[in-house]
């Protein structure tokens, strides 16, 4: 498809106007401009993540601390993910009438300055008010960095930095609980949450000064009733749904894991340090490289086989789990993030393929189902703690993983859609 600008109204001021878009170069791989944009959200995504699950492995201090039940101290992730999953709804249509990098720049600082504050909190009502507001501010970077890199950078090259931008994340995800934990055990949860804003911040710095300025951005007007009018669109389509509903269930299922395996692990028989817990969640760097390598699966054996086959290795994963013993839990929870990594992989991107017109807004509806997973199932999840233990957790997360492998099979049926 050839690369041409889309017609638009007049720019904001200091903004390009599309004829001048039309005669601008894209960013290309192996050019210092593509050098900065990859260490910029490469950056970008370890501050976004860490800083959002951050509080995972400190859940079980809260408890403690602020004497709240499991499924009330899990709300200092469920609040700022539901309302990220919300707010990423309308963040892209905001960045199309204020710019590309200006609503990501404040995202990242202001996220990074509000976990500061977080640590600082004298009660627990303040300190998840906080983290609500985090969460709204949170979900300007990751609805915008793909509108910007699809823009800015080279089709050629811009699955490499895409590929950047999530190895990124992943990476924030682990450094966000590792960290958090080996703070904790010097300092208290007050220096962990605080010390991960300090790296935020810095992360932000470096994401402010080596990011690009937008050349290929041309401002157009707020337009809610077509943003909604295209949400319509793609949720009458069956397929989309059944997609939207697997994100759904994947994020919910390894989320609940992550959040309540500290309670297991703290108590008898493990009876693990906060810093070993915290150890225990570099498994997250096998879900790094997952993304890539079942992405290139795919493209030779398809996702309608692979998405199904991933879901089931994640049951095995979780049965492994239900063992009592370490390197059984260890190996399971490995297994599983492999298999959440992958399976991720193959239902964004399928949703991208799937959809036919307002790509954008499909993707925008997949991680608003992805992240309410992880915001209702991980807060059901407590619930299941607090009345039945691991089995509990176990039993949920089961339930979740099997309806997500009937969904991958109803999906491995389904028919292409005709061209509009």
């Amino acid at each position: 498809m050839p690369l041409t600008a889309r017609p638009i109204a007049a720019p904001l001021p200091g903004q390009a106007t599309a004829e001048a878009v039309s005669e601008t170069p894209y960013i290309e791989r192996g050019t210092s401009a593509f050098l900065r944009t990859n260490i910029a959200f490469f950056c970008a995504g370890i501050a976004t993540f860490a800083l959002l699950y951050c509080v995972q492995p400190l859940m079980p201090v809260f408890s403690a601390e602020f004497g709240v039940s499991p499924a009330v101290s899990s709300l200092s992730l469920s609040l700022p993910t539901a309302a990220m999953a919300v707010c990423m709804l309308v963040a892209s249509a905001v960045s199309e009438a204020v710019g590309r990098k200006p609503v990501m720049l404040v995202s990242v600082f202001a996220s990074a300055t509000i976990t500061i504050a977080c640590a600082l909190m004298p009660g627990w009502d303040q300190f998840l008010m906080l983290r609500a507001l985090q969460g709204v501010l949170l979900s300007g970077l990751p609805a915008v960095a793909m509108a910007f890199i699809a823009e800015e950078v080279h089709p050629r090259s811009s699955g490499y930095a895409m590929g950047l931008y999530i190895s990124g994340s992943a990476m924030g995800g682990m450094m966000g609980r590792v960290l958090t934990g080996v703070l904790m055990e010097w300092g208290g949860w007050r220096l962990a949450i605080g010390g991960i804003g300090v790296l935020g911040l810095m992360a932000a710095v470096v994401f402010w000064r080596c990011l690009p300025p937008s050349r290929h951005f041309v401002a157009r007007p707020l337009a809610m009733r077509g943003l909604a009018a295209n949400f319509a669109f793609h949720l009458r389509d069956g397929g989309l749904r059944w997609l939207f509903l697997e994100g759904f269930l994947l994020m919910g299922s390894f989320v609940t894991l992550y959040n309540y395996i500290g309670y297991r692990l703290l108590a008898e028989p493990f009876s693990l340090s906060h810093a070993v817990v915290g150890l225990i969640f570099t498994v997250y760097l096998v879900g790094i490289g997952s993304s890539t390598l079942v992405g290139g699966m795919a493209d030779r054996f398809g996702r309608r086989r692979l998405l199904w086959v991933m879901l089931l290795a994640m049951l095995g994963g979780l049965s492994l789990m239900s063992i009592d013993s370490l390197p059984f839990i260890v190996t399971g929870i490995a297994l599983i993030t492999f298999c959440f990594f992958g399976a991720h992989s193959l239902a964004s991107s399928w949703v991208g393929r799937r959809a036919r017109m307002a790509r954008a807004q499909a993707s925008s509806l997949y991680l608003f189902s992805y992240y309410m997973g992880s915001s209702i199932v991980g807060a059901v999840g407590g619930l299941a703690w607090s009345a039945a233990g691991w089995q509990g957790v176990t039993w949920l997360v089961g339930g979740c993983l099997l309806l997500a492998l009937l969904g991958g099979i109803r999906l491995a049926w389904l028919k292409p859609l005709p061209a509009l």
